[in-house]
């Protein structure tokens, strides 16, 4: 894999790590699972842990000189070349209630730079995968949909506090208020939606790189315009994300930062 170029065989291995990691999570999800409290009061599951060990050690044993970014085991290798990007479950909290609206995110980035991704949701049979320059919705190339105004969108989020929390919470209400709707189909899945063209905006104030760099490519192959909660590159600042149909976006931006007109 010369170069580790978004061709075909590494659209393959993507795959290959989608479909054996999915089987793991699926058969947790079916079965039953015990969670435990981490530290940030977030939840995490065997379901995680277990996923994200399967993962290291398929890319490991395909590229023993590759880096690894996972969010329950931390970073092996950060400087190399070529680093993977690992959530095992994006959505733990949807999960552990056994709402089907979570999904794995793996990315790789290459010097820094985000290359591909994908976002495997095993309870849904949903795919989606990414290269910066199209993606495709289960082998069905996807693209956002255009949206002529902010009247006219659809708006998700993760979590309907957040924005208040970690932001300007008035600015994020004038945006709902806005909007045609305003709805919590969040975490992966929502960025499923905006890409198969089904939602128009994602808006998330807070992040980390692994839920934020393994979809950049994607969001990007599906012509969305994603950048962080002010507008900046969203690879150098991955603490937050702002996802939405070229159109728009502009006009988002503005008002989460203040601008009323």
């Amino acid at each position: 894999m010369a170069g580790m170029k978004a061709d075909k065989k590494l659209a393959d291995f993507f795959r290959m790590l989608a479909v054996k990691s999915g089987k793991l999570i699926k058969n947790y999800y079916e079965t039953g699972f015990t969670v435990e409290i981490k530290a940030d009061r977030t939840p995490v599951t065997i379901a995680d842990k277990k996923a994200e060990e399967l993962l290291r050690n398929l890319i490991m044993s395909e590229f023993p000189d590759h880096g690894i970014l996972g969010e329950e085991y931390g970073p092996l290798n950060p400087q190399a070349e070529h680093v993977w990007v690992i959530d095992p479950i994006d959505g733990t909290k949807s999960f552990v209630a056994r709402v089907p609206m979570f999904g794995t995110q793996i990315g790789l980035l290459h010097k820094g730079q985000p290359v591909a991704g994908c976002i495997n949701n095993p309870a849904l049979d949903l795919y989606l995968y990414g290269d910066n320059t199209c993606a495709w919705l289960n082998d069905r190339e996807v693209t956002c949909r255009a949206c002529a105004s902010l009247e006219n969108a659809l708006l998700c989020t993760s979590d309907p506090v957040n924005p208040a929390k970690y932001r300007d919470g008035a600015a994020f209400e004038r945006l709902t208020s806005k909007v045609r709707m305003y709805r919590t189909w969040g975490d992966c899945y929502g960025y499923m939606l905006l890409c198969r063209g089904d939602i128009d905006i994602m808006a998330d104030p807070v992040m980390n790189p692994w839920d934020s760099l393994p979809i950049i490519p994607i969001l990007r192959g599906a012509g969305a315009t994603v950048t962080d909660w002010q507008g900046r590159d969203p690879v150098i600042n991955t603490d937050s994300m702002i996802a939405a149909s070229p159109q728009i976006h502009a006009a988002v931006i503005k008002l989460l930062n203040g601008e009323t007109n």
